[in-house]
């Protein structure tokens, strides 16, 4: 069954929502295009909200618990502002056995901020993934990116720092 138009309005009268009406258009508001059209929300805006989540659960028919589930199952989509620049640590199983806890314990503690967090002149978010797929590397990070492999805390903080054009 095909859907013409979207039923409901987008949660804003920002223009922008036209880009993620396409991406659904496009895909004939078919529930499988729920990835793609997360995927342009967050291109969009920078981040997945209740107003934008709830709104492409209704326009493609699913469940808004199913899309909740897609934008927190996959480290990709972030549920918040990000700063300028982020930084993932991996916490899958040969990233943590290698070191990603101190990793991830220096990034907090050099930043000052937490897991999930921005610092407060919204340089930085530090995030956590489960596992990006770069086992052979552990420990791993990904920065703006850019995956950093076998790297010390010393190294990271040092490219971190570089990143946001701070001086080690």
């Amino acid at each position: 069954m095909s859907t013409a138009t979207i039923l409901s309005k987008p949660p804003t009268e920002d223009k922008r929502w036209k880009i993620i009406e396409t991406t659904m258009r496009r895909n004939d508001f078919q529930p499988d295009a729920l990835i793609e059209s997360l995927h342009s929300v967050q291109q969009t805006f920078g981040f997945l909200d209740v107003p934008s989540m709830r709104w492409v659960a209704g326009a493609l028919k699913v469940p808004l618990s199913k899309v909740y589930g897609v934008a927190t199952f996959y480290h990709f989509f972030t549920l918040k502002p990000q700063g300028k620049h982020v930084c993932v640590v991996c916490m899958g199983t040969a990233c943590y056995i290698k070191g990603g806890k101190q990793l991830l314990d220096e990034v907090q503690r050099h930043y000052g901020i937490a897991e999930g967090q921005t610092t407060k002149d919204g340089e930085l978010s530090l995030l956590v993934a489960r596992c990006i797929g770069a086992c052979g590397l552990a420990p791993t990070a990904v920065v703006d990116g850019q995956v950093l492999g076998k790297r010390s805390a010393t190294e990271l903080l040092a490219a971190v720092d570089d990143t946001l054009g701070r001086k080690a």
